[in-house]
């Protein structure tokens, strides 16, 4: 499964106060459809409630990924929930290890923020095709949603990350709709956003808004 464009970080730490599933609606009536849910600090068991709740809206309509914990996205789809793969980051259990552990279905993107990482994740595709699906690469900008962000890319450094990975890229990192065009530009698979849409106003609209602006720099 591939299905990038405006892809939604789901971050518990940025709804505004309100319930992530119902920003996960919103974005998704709005026609999102990639959803990555991103919940910290929260325990397993409760995570893993959270991503069921979530698959109720996006199954048949977006794909559902889980950040970092490989053990909640086993666990949902245990119980049944349609959800398709996790994204994981430098510091989390190794991508080909992930790759036994979710199967060769699921979807798996690695987040990368330096030239030496995407070579690794160029050189593991080598090796192991189809270990990796795509990178989320970043940050764009500085984002408070992650504190510990590396020295920012700006566009210019998103556009030598695209021509550096053998892999799709999802541009990732304090993005707005002024971004969108510029970043698509230059030859993102995708843009991932947090604030844009899980701390606007009226969710659905600014999806449908980051959708149109995406679709717009299409020929």
């Amino acid at each position: 499964m591939s299905v990038y464009g405006v892809y939604l970080v789901a971050d518990s730490a940025s709804t505004a106060g309100r319930p992530l599933a119902d920003i996960v609606k919103a974005a998704v009536d709005g026609g999102i459809r990639t959803v990555q849910l991103r919940c910290k600090d929260m325990p397993a068991g409760e995570f893993a409630d959270v991503v069921m709740e979530c698959a109720h809206h996006t199954a048949g309509r977006a794909a559902l990924l889980v950040n970092d914990r490989v053990d909640v996205f086993l666990a949902a789809r245990a119980s049944g929930a349609d959800v398709q793969g996790v994204h994981i980051g430098q510091s989390d259990l190794p991508a080909a290890l992930v790759r036994e552990l979710i199967g060769p279905d699921a979807v798996l993107g690695l987040s990368a923020a330096s030239d030496a990482q995407i070579d690794a994740a160029n050189k593991l595709q080598l090796r192991s095709p189809g270990t990796i699906d795509y990178l989320g690469v970043g940050a764009v900008h500085a984002t408070p949603t992650k504190r510990d962000h590396p020295e920012p890319l700006g566009h210019a450094g998103l556009a030598r990350a695209v021509g550096l990975s053998d892999l799709p890229v999802i541009a990732i990192g304090g993005i707005d709709a002024d971004d969108v065009a510029p970043l698509a530009r230059s030859g993102a698979a995708g843009v991932a956003v947090v604030r844009a849409i899980c701390a606007a106003g009226d969710p659905r609209a600014a999806a449908t808004n980051l959708l149109n602006l995406w679709e717009g720099t299409k020929p």
